[in-house]
């Protein structure tokens, strides 16, 4: 006997970015995070993205555990299309088609390490580790919640650098958070560090 399926559920969340929108299932569709900022990203690695993108309206689309992120082309409501998206993912999700093909992750980590291994030797190396160890146990989570994403980019002369993706990424608030929570918690954790700035992801 076949086991009964559950259907699947899907809720939209604000997201403190007025141009972001979070649609939650109650699936998992892909266990990490996949930032899809331009269509030529999501066309060579996920189905789902790149489906988002034939929508005029799409301008990125962020997919994480159980939810996707989508931001908005400014000149559209939200009132005009939450209703289309949330039918498009959630019949997406049901007929079970792929989200995130094989190898997106390896990929995007082969591409971060080679960023990032040939910059930092040394002390510089322990110190940077330590600062995206912090990052992930710490930031990371807590903008998971309002369907975003941080990743650490660079560290020098005592600057380090992050890119946001998802709701972060353009998000009026993100600035505050940044300031006053990753910032001050960096400072205290690693002396070394005397300021945290961002670029959109």
């Amino acid at each position: 006997m076949e086991a009964v399926k559950s259907p699947v559920m899907l809720y939209t969340e604000q997201t403190p970015n007025p141009e972001t929108l979070k649609f939650v299932t109650n699936k998992m569709l892909y266990r990490g995070t996949a930032d899809f900022k331009e269509e030529a990203l999501a066309s060579e690695w996920s189905e789902l993205a790149s489906a988002l993108y034939a929508f005029p309206y799409v301008k990125g689309v962020y997919i994480c555990n159980n939810f996707v992120t989508v931001t908005k082309e400014f000149n559209y409501a939200w009132e005009d299309i939450t209703m289309l998206l949330k039918e498009f993912i959630k019949a997406y999700v049901t007929e079970e088609k792929s989200i995130i093909k094989e190898g997106f992750e390896s990929a995007m980590a082969e591409i971060e390490s080679k960023a990032t291994e040939h910059l930092y030797s040394g002390e510089e190396g322990e110190l940077v580790k330590k600062i995206k160890d912090l990052i992930d146990t710490y930031v990371k989570p807590a903008v998971e919640m309002d369907g975003g994403n941080i990743e650490f980019k660079s560290f020098h002369n005592g600057i380090v650098t992050v890119v946001l993706q998802g709701s972060c990424s353009g998000c009026p608030s993100s600035t505050v958070t940044l300031k006053s929570g990753i910032e001050g918690m960096l400072k205290r954790m690693v002396p070394e560090v005397q300021e945290v700035v961002s670029e959109m992801g």
